[in-house]
């Protein structure tokens, strides 16, 4: 992957251009993400899915983290990017321990989700559409020389993996009735998101 030049504070006007293009990039993921509660709520009550839940658990901490780097873009200073990216990490953190109960409590007692014509037709498009801001995200960021969009954007470019890893999943237990596909999708969400708060602890 090629790298992207940092743009120098002397250089304005492109860098207030790449500035508007991290908000909207950013606006568009919450915008996206508002909506996604709302349907994996819809599809985790009707099929019952772990996966589906923890899913929308992330789209709220993925909603979190775009409202930190909105405030972190509008303002300057180290201090302000170590809080920001804090903020991201325990969100991380949180998501991690309660799909690591709910999915270890749903294979024990071998509990069997439902099919989601919903939940798989929405992870699928997630999964496309994470891809593509977690992209611009990671161009905007790199050029910004800015770590919180950065690591934002692996954020998302993480939404996007856990998406198709849920699709999997949904799936799986659709087509082949293997129900246990479904919390072990949600183990797969615990992994990348203890993962990355680790990451953003021990770099920041």
């Amino acid at each position: 992957m090629t790298a992207v030049p940092a743009v120098p504070a002397t250089d304005d006007p492109r860098r207030a251009r790449l500035l508007r293009r991290g908000l909207a990039l950013e606006y568009a993921t919450l915008a996206w993400n508002v909506v996604g509660i709302v349907v994996l709520a819809v599809a985790a009550l009707g099929a019952r899915s772990v996966a589906l839940a923890g899913f929308g658990l992330d789209s709220l901490i993925e909603i979190g983290a775009s409202t930190v780097v909105v405030w972190e873009l509008s303002g300057t200073g180290e201090d302000r990017q170590r809080r920001a990216l804090r903020l991201i990490g325990a969100g991380f953190a949180a998501l991690a321990g309660y799909l690591l109960i709910q999915s270890t409590v749903v294979l024990a007692t071998g509990f069997h989700p439902r099919h989601s014509a919903l939940g798989i037709g929405w992870t699928g498009v997630t999964a496309a559409a994470m891809f593509a801001l977690a992209a611009g995200k990671a161009r905007t960021g790199a050029a910004l020389d800015n770590p919180v969009l950065k690591t934002e954007g692996r954020v998302t470019l993480i939404d996007g993996l856990l998406a198709a890893a849920v699709l999997v999943g949904l799936v799986l237990n659709s087509t082949l009735g293997w129900w246990w596909a479904d919390p072990a999708a949600g183990y797969v969400l615990v992994y990348y998101a203890v993962r990355e708060a680790r990451e953003i602890f021990r770099g920041h």
